[in-house]
């Protein structure tokens, strides 16, 4: 049965003027179950000037009832993730136990954010001229614009309304049209919890939808989270309409094992990285460096668990799903056929994968190369897909101009049982996110996520205090008051003069 989902403004549904759809397929069956509605200019205008007209109650909202709203939320979240985990695995894919941890990621930054009012407390200089008193305070920037990627549909919104919304600013939010629902249920919820019409709504749509985003002129921020071109996109449009932009943008993590390392840690640790959620996030590793002689072993240890995984329907007792449509499945499959035309040695070929679920499902098994070298396709680009290259190299120094050749620098990682190289690595990587025997060092919510060089456009990274500092602007105020002396009200006991 095919469900429509539309789009959601004052704590309601709204269908819109459009009648123009997009279908959404479940992956592990290609079964169509929904209809999503695409927005026209005057639907978006709709969204948006609900969420302006909604700011001004909502930016003098007390930080005590904001907070309250933002631990309802989060009570009502840990109550029901599971119902938000099934809808994620029936429109992207992914397995139940991998979606409740995105939920679970996405909870910590609400958590983190029901302490807005300590993290928003500002300065105060008493006498900093004779009798003048210097302070300062941070304000909410007003209706602000989030468009997400299909491949966390809870956990990447998570990243950013959370603090938007405790911080004081209203949301329009802009969903894949892959996944669209998620939005839909975390809106209800955002509603039972006593979430003021207009402060968040959902607004689907496809560029059309973005565009008006990126140049209305109430939106006064923009965060988006997707590949490398489309952040380019959205920031120079953005900023172009002066609005503040933070554009997260693609990856191409590499992990690097010496030859020190624990291979086992490091093998478990590739395959987790490499086709969890079927490789479709940014901060997968999709690049194992292999330093000097561990090479053959680490690729036998990887190809050993690898081929124990077992692909199928998330729903169900499998440890990967489906790839979230059709055609990216065959354009995953495509990098896979580069490579082996290029001299790569496939080692486990997810193309012959039996899978345990629909026969027009999206299945792609995970898939180990081994002899990659950095010219390939296979390698230069961002797949998205569960494909692990295996790169050899000679040197840690090798391994590291490698890393820092690369244009992106989002995530990275190495795998060592010595200190000191560790050390050095952290400092000399050109890369936003670091682990030291973790292959996706995603930060805990207090700290802030994001990439440098093409994996990231703009100043300030994702939630944590770069969060704060995003959804927020700071005044500086000077002032002096006059006392009785000075000839103002004689507050003192009436006496005759």
């Amino acid at each position: 049965m095919s469900t429509s989902i539309t789009h959601w403004v004052n704590n309601t549904t709204f269908s819109g003027s459009n009648e123009t759809t997009q279908p959404v397929t479940n992956p592990a069956t290609g079964e169509i179950t929904g209809e999503v509605t695409l927005a026209t200019v005057e639907d978006a205008r709709v969204v948006i000037d609900a969420a302006a007209a909604a700011f001004p109650a909502w930016r003098d909202t007390s930080l005590a009832k904001r907070s309250a709203v933002l631990f309802n939320f989060r009570e009502l979240l840990n109550a029901r993730k599971g119902e938000l985990a099934e809808i994620i695995t029936s429109e992207h894919g992914k397995v139940v136990s991998d979606a409740l941890g995105e939920v679970s990621r996405g909870q910590e930054v609400v958590e983190f954010a029901c302490g807005i009012p300590h993290l928003l407390k500002g300065g105060f200089t008493e006498n900093a001229s004779t009798k003048v008193d210097v302070y300062s305070i941070r304000q909410p920037l007003g209706p602000v614009g989030i468009i997400s990627p299909f491949n966390f549909p809870a956990m990447v919104p998570m990243w950013f309304f959370p603090i938007a919304i405790a911080a004081g600013n209203t949301v329009v939010l802009k969903p894949s049209e892959k996944d669209p629902s998620a939005s839909i249920w975390m809106a209800e919820l955002w509603a039972e919890a006593g979430l003021p019409p207009g402060v968040f709504n959902v607004l689907q749509g496809d560029k059309t939808a973005v565009d008006e985003i990126l140049t209305n002129k109430a939106i006064k921020s923009v965060s988006f989270v997707g590949s490398t071109p489309i952040a380019q996109y959205v920031y120079a449009t953005g900023t172009a309409a002066g609005k503040r932009v933070q554009a997260l943008g693609g990856a191409k993590n590499h992990a690097v094992v010496l030859p020190d390392a624990d291979l086992d840690l490091a093998a478990d640790a590739m395959v987790n990285a490499g086709f969890g959620s079927a490789g479709e996030r940014c901060m997968a590793i999709s690049a194992c460096v292999a330093v000097g002689p561990v090479a053959d072993d680490l690729v036998a240890k990887i190809a050993e668990r690898a081929r124990t995984i077992r692909t199928g329907d998330g729903a169900k007792n499998s440890d990967m799903g489906p790839l979230v449509t059709k055609a990216h499945r065959d354009k995953v499959a495509s990098y896979i056929d580069a490579g082996e035309a290029d001299g790569a040695k496939i080692i486990v070929d997810g193309r012959e994968v039996t899978p345990d679920g629909g026969a027009d499902g999206f299945w792609l098994g995970p898939t180990l190369i081994d002899h990659v070298t950095p010219e390939m396709s296979v390698y230069t680009d961002e797949i998205f897909g569960p494909v692990l290259s295996v790169v050899r190299v000679e040197s840690y120094d090798d391994a590291l101009q490698l890393i820092n050749d690369n244009p992106y620098g989002n995530g990275t990682a190495i795998f060592t049982n010595d200190g000191g190289a560790a050390r050095r690595f952290q400092n000399e990587v050109e890369v936003g996110m670091v682990g030291i025997n973790v292959p996706i060092p995603v930060p805990m919510a207090y700290y802030s996520f994001g990439g440098w060089k093409a994996s990231l456009f703009g100043d300030t990274h994702a939630h944590g205090m770069d969060g704060v500092q995003f959804f927020t602007r700071g005044k500086a105020i000077t002032s002096r008051w006059l006392d009785p002396s000075h000839g103002g009200l004689e507050l003192g006991f009436p006496q005759n003069k």
